[in-house]
């Protein structure tokens, strides 16, 4: 089983239309797709309205689970509880926090801000993650993502460990902006063991938490 909840189009800085990168993920072998997209506050109405459309013509017509998220972008931390409750009132599925990644710019504070907030549902790459920012995250049922990205994910290892250390659960995701970064059930194996996973604690971040997410948005497998 595939999944991906953190995946970019044209909208934002991907290479792929919403429907054709939905269906590279059907024929790539995805189980559930999600298209988070980069918004702020100016843009989180527009795009929402724009993948949401393509998301409901799959699962119509292709019996794929594609769902409509975003990612909130280089927000300020203090506006993430606000701007993630409007976009569920915009009709966003779920809502991916663009985290204090190592290779950019993010505000501090943002970790924390997004894993104190009931509307968040990932915490995206958090770099140098922090136990207080992890237990936050499993009290207010934040997953925390380990990443494939380039850059983004060479703190795959810290936040893995401080993580699980905490109780907060975790998903892998691609972070993919073409179609070249879609994932395979190997390559997400690799990721995830390279991360510091074994056994048991894969398969609960490969299969059981998306499973989990996707309950929490109504959808069951």
């Amino acid at each position: 089983m595939l999944f991906d909840f953190h995946t970019h189009t044209t909208l934002s800085d991907g290479v792929l239309l919403p429907m054709e990168l939905i269906r590279r993920a059907v024929v790539a072998g995805y189980t559930a797709l999600g298209i988070s997209d980069h918004c702020s506050a100016g843009t989180m109405e527009r795009v929402i309205s724009e993948v949401r459309p393509d998301c409901e013509l799959a699962r119509e017509h292709w019996d794929f689970v594609a769902l409509t998220g975003i990612e909130l972008t280089h927000v300020p931390a203090e506006a993430i509880a606000d701007l993630a409750a409007e976009a569920k009132a915009l009709g966003a599925e779920y809502v991916v926090v663009h985290g204090e990644s190592p290779v950019e710019p993010v505000a501090a504070g943002t970790n924390l801000a997004a894993c104190r907030c009931a509307d968040v549902d990932i915490l995206a790459h958090p770099g140098l993650l922090t136990a207080e920012a992890a237990e936050a995250a499993a009290d207010n049922e934040v997953f925390i993502e380990l990443t494939c990205r380039q850059g983004h994910c060479l703190a795959n290892g810290l936040v893995a460990q401080v993580a699980a250390e905490a109780g907060a659960e975790m998903l892998l995701n691609t972070d993919a902006h073409a179609p070249e970064d879609l994932l395979s059930e190997e390559f997400a194996w690799i990721v995830a063991s390279g991360a510091g996973l074994q056994g048991e604690q894969i398969e609960r971040v490969l299969v059981d938490n998306p499973i989990a997410l996707l309950a929490r948005v109504g959808i069951e497998l």
